[in-house]
Parts: structure tokens; sequence; C-alpha cells
């Protein structure tokens, strides 16, 4: 559709930069012998330096919990491996080094038919703290956006509490008390 352009990129200006395809056989048949296309080892594309070299780089990473102080478990349901980090941390420094650059973890606000909350006081037993909060700007569900950068520990807790879903706001805002 030509939305993806990569007109403003600083590096790899006007190219698609990937490290593996996975899709459709059409996918495939245009990314196949596609100048535009360009494939990089991880070590390159992860790389701090070669990523946070764009401008206004946006990282959109999805998260499974993120706990009230801002830590994000991407990887595990409690002690159980769900997915791989992938380069959740690399993309979410690179962005925050990116001259105008939007580190963004992204995630529903319920699981489970919207009977459990995502935004969690703690993190479950077990589960991995993938991105820690120290590297958490923004938090994105589908009640808002809230930006933790700087933010004190008990602002964060409030910040997250107003993103969460309504159903769960006074279980949450009780564990501030």
């Amino acid at each position: 559709a030509g939305v993806v352009t990569g007109r403003y990129k600083t590096r790899h200006r006007r190219k698609v930069v990937t490290t593996f395809t996975l899709g459709t056989r059409e996918l495939y048949d245009w990314a196949h012998n596609n100048p535009v296309v360009e494939a990089h080892p991880c070590d390159h594309t992860n790389d701090l330096v070669v990523a946070s070299s764009n401008d206004r780089l946006v990282a959109i990473n999805s998260a499974i919990s993120v706990d009230l102080t801002g830590q994000v478990n991407s990887d595990s349901i409690g002690p159980r491996i769900y997915s791989g980090v992938g380069g959740q941390v690399d993309f979410i420094r690179a962005a925050s080094r990116s001259r105008g650059g939007v580190p963004i973890i992204a995630l529903p606000s319920t699981a489970r038919g919207g009977t459990v909350s995502r935004i969690v006081p703690r993190l479950a037993p077990g589960a991995g703290v993938v991105t820690s909060r120290a590297d958490v700007h923004w938090v994105v569900t589908e009640h808002g956006a809230v930006d933790l950068f700087g933010k004190t520990l008990r602002q964060r807790a409030e910040a997250l509490v107003s993103i969460a879903h309504p159903d769960f706001h006074d279980e949450l805002e009780a564990t501030l008390r």
C-alpha cells in the first residue's frame, strides 16, 4: 500500500530492513529479489548504535503484563515460557536514544475474556522482567497512553492504573494505600 517507505529514515534510507521474513507466499514473492528489502543479521538490526542512528525511531513492543512500577513481562505467564524476548530491550533502548524517538510498550488491558488485568500490582511469581522499569517510557492500552519516564514509583503506579481496564481500578488502587 506504500505506507512503509523508509523515506524518513536516517540510515538504510528507503529500505525495509529485516532479519527474517515470516508470512504468506504473497509476502515471500514480494520480498524475493526486491531491491527495497535488505536482510541483515540481528547483530546489525538490533545493534543499539545502528538502530538509534535513525532519527524519530518508534519502537512498539508487546507485553504479557506490566506491574505498577513499570516492569515489563513479555516472555512468560508465571514461570511458563510463552514467547521469546526478541529484540524488545534492544529496540526500547534504541528508540530512547534516537533523536525524537518513541519507545512504546503496548498491551491489551485484560486477558482471559476480560477476567484478568494485564496491569498488575506485582508480576506473577516466576514471571520474567524483560524490560526493566528504568527503560520504560510509554505504556499503551486501549484505555490510553502514559509516559512513565522520570516519574516516581507512586506517579508510575497512578498513571498505570489510569490505563488499566476500569473493572480493575479499585483493586489496583487498593494496593497503593
